[in-house]
């Protein structure tokens, strides 16, 4: 893992927009933490806008090691999904979805102007968006004995950790989030007492 403890992202979703020539570019960001999530987005702008000519985007996810796609949807290739792009690169986000949807205006603008109105449409709803910064929470899986909880709970107390899912039983399991700078100093704690398994969830 990288030393890196935080993350930016959006705070809640954004819209913006452009012209150039008749054609209407239609801006919008989300925050997102899955790709079944960006599909379902995109699907839902395209019912939305269902007479655009295009529906460009670009979108990265993940803080241990990063994924991203653009897309240009019919436009000549670079001029939209990456100029898109950039302007996640240029505020250094992840877990963002950018999609611009364009209008035809009836006349056709260039590669290069349409480079340049993809960059401006993505710009502008950045312009619209508030950024945040959150805390990277690392998964550690827990098995231990009914006999052990008291322990373990004065443990997640003491490093204020959060349960995220849990299952009390004979056998008991249970999901914390950890900040990820904790996650030796919580790990080699769990380590020393009886009756608990801990593993760390690979995610991203």
């Amino acid at each position: 893992m990288t030393d890196l403890d935080t993350y930016k992202t959006i705070e809640a979703p954004a819209i913006g927009s452009y012209k150039e020539k008749g054609s209407k570019f239609l801006s919008y960001a989300f925050p997102v933490s899955n790709e079944s999530q960006i599909k379902t987005i995109l699907n839902r702008l395209k019912k939305e806008h269902h007479s655009a000519r295009h529906y460009c985007m670009a979108w990265q996810l993940g803080t241990e090691s990063q994924i991203y796609r653009v897309n240009d949807d019919g436009e000549p290739s670079g001029t939209a999904g990456k100029p898109i792009f950039s302007q996640i690169q240029q505020h250094d986000l992840t877990d963002l979805l950018i999609v611009v949807v364009r209008y035809f205006g009836g006349v056709l603008l260039g590669t290069s102007r349409l480079t340049i109105a993809y960059k401006l449409s993505a710009a502008d709803v950045m312009l619209n968006a508030v950024i945040v910064e959150r805390i990277i929470l690392v998964p550690i899986e827990l098995k231990f004995s009914y006999e052990s909880m008291n322990d373990l709970m004065s443990l997640l107390k003491e490093f204020e950790l959060e349960i995220s899912k849990s299952v009390f039983d004979i056998n008991c399991q249970a999901t914390i989030l950890v900040r990820k700078k904790l996650v030796k100093s919580v790990v080699e704690r769990l380590a020393k007492l009886d009756h608990v398994e801990a593993e760390i969830i690979i995610n991203n």
